[in-house]
């Protein structure tokens, strides 16, 4: 009987491409995800981290990978994760290749011992949401697109985003193969599994599904990862509350201090009203202040003219008093001279 086996699980994983007697799987696999990199294809790897089936594995389930090096010196990572924590993956990929390039360096080496590194990161879950491609492809480039040094790249594979319905690569055949593996009847294969390499892939996926203690293995270390996926979105749940939380708590301190900062705006109202009606009072006072002070000046003017018209009927008093004693001294002179010609005549 037929049980049905994911390629994502890590003892099958492993097994299909960690294996040093199945280094053609791996080296097709290399060839065909990292096409668009590789100036000539990978003709032989030396695998540095081979699986030994018989070992105890650690309860690192989410995280498997494959190193390998080929006869030009290259280096190359194969790794899988079936559980993925976004706000650190992106930075721990980075680290993963930055470590891998630069552990090729011993003491006494130049730098111009420095070989391409390639890491090739397949998740089973979305990284990048905003995204809808499923591919991404990352190396050292300027902003012109010049590359710094052709020393490797970066390629990461979001299985949760490739929906091809026709498979017509080498890379989308086996991209779809670890997605649907688990679903494949090894007795009716669909034709883009026709290929030999393919059909020895499958061959493992079998020999998982019939023997029982690879079975047993596969199952217990599913059961693990479903309790580790179990625990992961109970973290997760437990972080979106405590983060709803702080959004609620922020959202609170915001609604207050716009209460204060409202309260505040009516003080600061209320301030300028009381300050615009003392400056209308201080204006109505200064108003008044400059109508009296014109009818004071009004009431000076018409003292002045009045003193002045007073001033100008004493002058001309004054000078007809004085052209009234004239005549009067002018008749008596008159009279004297009359008199003394009186007295002469006489």
């Amino acid at each position: 009987m037929h049980r049905p086996i994911d390629p994502k699980i890590d003892c099958v994983f492993k097994t299909l491409f960690g294996s040093d007697d199945r280094r053609d799987l791996l080296i097709h696999l290399l060839n065909a995800l990292l096409a668009e990199d590789l100036e000539a294809p990978v003709a032989e790897v030396d695998i540095l981290n081979p699986y030994n089936e018989r070992e105890t594995l650690d309860d690192k389930l989410t995280i498997v990978d494959v190193k390998a090096r080929d006869t030009a010196r290259r280096i190359f990572q194969v790794e899988i994760q079936l559980l993925v924590f976004p706000h650190y993956l992106a930075p721990r990929i980075l680290y993963a290749w930055a470590d891998l390039y630069s552990q090729q360096l011993h003491s006494g080496q130049d730098y111009d011992a420095l070989r391409p590194t390639y890491t090739i990161w397949i998740l089973d879950q979305t990284l990048f949401v905003e995204r809808p491609e499923y591919a991404h492809r990352y190396c050292l480039r300027d902003d012109l697109g010049r590359r710094l040094v052709d020393h490797g790249a970066i390629r990461l594979f979001e299985l949760s985003k490739f929906q091809l319905a026709r498979v017509e690569t080498d890379a989308e055949r086996w991209l779809k193969f670890l997605k649907d593996g688990e679903h494949l009847d090894p007795e009716h294969l669909p034709e883009w599994m026709q290929h030999p390499i393919m059909r020895q892939a499958m061959s493992i996926l079998s020999r998982f599904s019939e023997k029982e203690s690879d079975y047993h293995r596969y199952q217990s270390r599913q059961e693990a990862l479903r309790v580790q996926r179990s625990i992961q979105r109970a973290l997760d749940e437990a972080r979106a509350a405590t983060e709803a939380a702080r959004a609620d708590e922020q959202a609170a301190r915001a609604a207050t201090e716009a209460a204060r900062a409202d309260e505040q705006a009516a003080r600061a109202d209320e301030q300028a009203a009381r300050a615009d009606e003392q400056a209308a009072r201080a204006d109505e006072q200064a108003a008044r202040a400059a109508t009296e002070a014109a009818r004071a000046d009004e009431q000076a003017a018409r003292a002045a003219a009045e003193a002045e018209r007073m001033a100008k009927e004493e002058a001309r008093a004054a000078m007809e008093a004085a052209l009234q004693e004239n005549e009067s001294a002018l008749a008596e002179i008159a009279r004297l001279k009359a008199l003394l010609q009186q007295q002469k005549d006489g």
